[in-house]
């Protein structure tokens, strides 16, 4: 007779959808590591900004889809996901403004766009700063870095 398999359980829950994800569709969301990674001006916990117009579905995606470029970073061994939204304006794709409004406050503060973000090493301010001030941008940098 084989030996019988060995089941394994985790105390911790793999992915916590809240209700927060599910309030709006289009939005920012923010990778956070458990660690602070190391950037060119200083330490940050945020390892990915990314933007969706699906929600909560498109972070787990991503989720699943990056985790093991964004785990085998030295150190990390978890994320947790958060989300950032604004109002929409007619017209215009307010989450796309913010996301690139985030990812150059993020470059403006580290010096460096967050490890596994690919585009936005060339990008310059255009219209960011006339929809969000810099200043607000930079505070949710900071308050997830």
């Amino acid at each position: 007779m084989a030996n019988k398999l060995t089941i394994k359980t985790s105390r911790k829950p793999a992915v916590t959808i809240t209700r927060v994800a599910l309030k709006t569709d289009r939005l920012v969301y923010f990778a956070v590591a458990n660690k602070a990674i190391k950037y060119l001006y200083g330490r940050s916990r945020i390892v990915y900004i990314g933007t969706t117009k699906r929600g909560a579905r498109r972070i787990a995606a991503s989720a699943a889809a990056k985790a093991n470029e964004m785990l085998s970073i030295y150190g990390i061994s978890s994320l947790e996901f958060y989300t950032v939204s604004c109002r929409a304006r007619q017209g215009v794709k307010t989450w796309h403004k913010l996301e690139r409004g985030l990812i150059l406050s993020f470059r403006e503060v580290f010096g460096e766009i967050p490890a596994c973000n690919t585009q936005g090493n060339r990008i310059k301010w255009t219209d960011e700063d006339w929809y969000f001030t810099r200043r607000r941008l930079r505070s949710v940098v900071e308050m997830y870095s």
